[in-house]
């Protein structure tokens, strides 16, 4: 009888230490914070409709000959893009996608926040939607180095890297080898931050009309030439530089010049 019971004992034992191991276990997976997301997008894409992503409360509110309720990376990239709740910073080379266009426009309707910058050279091409952004009075940067800004990437939300070689095309969706990295890695998010920031301060057009106000003013003149003095006195009152070309005649008949920048703002 003994034997019996202590039998009976150690099994609720086993049992009971098994329920509180698993028990544990639940807890500790309930309590630790979770993984970054990291997810790879490839395309070419299946050609699929999107519409039950746009409108997720009628899902068959659509009835085009395309699949429907298939699963591709567009859509997953449209998903992704459409978590924003709060901003949405986009740096991207050439805009034509009138899907992607369209989730830009139904984020700014929804209140996001949105910044885009793209290059100026691809802007006004052919089916380019950055006309249409604009319009709905999202704000748009062209980037004005002497080199194409190439960038392709989006921060949503300030939390969410959307990056890799794919432009927002039709082409490049459906025609072409592309991949897109989808990360919450902050190690990979924030250098797109700075950058991204980096940009938009450097395209500013305000700074660029500042510039270009203060560009040094250039004229020929000789020393001691009373006109020189009154173009001076304009530059001050103007807060603009001005820049003199000194002539004179050397020794030999030989004429000598010297160039000289006067910055004339009134201290």
């Amino acid at each position: 009888m003994s034997v019996m019971w202590t039998v009976r004992v150690v099994g609720l034992g086993v049992v009971a230490l098994s329920v509180s191991l698993e028990l544990i276990g639940w807890l500790l997976r309930r309590l630790r914070p979770g993984r970054p997301l990291k997810e790879v997008l490839f395309f070419p894409t299946e050609i699929a409709c999107v519409e039950h992503i746009f409108t997720p409360s009628s899902p068959h509110s659509c009835y085009c000959s395309l699949p429907h309720g298939v699963e591709t990376s567009f859509s997953r990239l449209l998903r992704r893009l459409l978590s924003a709740s709060c901003s949405l910073d986009l740096c991207v080379f050439a805009f034509s996608n009138m899907d992607l266009c369209r989730a830009v426009l139904a984020l700014h309707s929804r209140g996001v926040t949105i910044r885009v910058l793209s290059d100026k050279n691809y802007v006004a091409i052919n089916g380019s939607q950055i006309g249409a952004l604009r319009k709905a009075g999202i704000c748009v940067r062209c980037d004005v180095g002497c080199v194409h800004m190439h960038h392709k990437f989006a921060v949503v939300d300030g939390r969410l890297l959307i990056t890799g070689s794919l432009n927002w095309t039709i082409q490049a969706v459906q025609g072409n080898m592309e991949n897109v990295l989808v990360t919450e890695e902050p190690d990979l998010v924030q250098p797109f931050i700075k950058e991204f920031h980096k940009l938009w301060a450097r395209n500013d057009p305000a700074r660029r009309h500042r510039s270009s106000d203060q560009k040094p003013v250039h004229t020929h003149a000789q020393p001691g030439d009373p006109g020189a003095e009154r173009l001076k006195r304009s530059a001050r009152q103007q807060r603009t530089p001005i820049g003199f070309r000194w002539r004179w005649k050397t020794a030999g008949g030989r004429e000598g010049r010297r160039r000289q920048t006067h910055k004339l703002h009134p201290r």
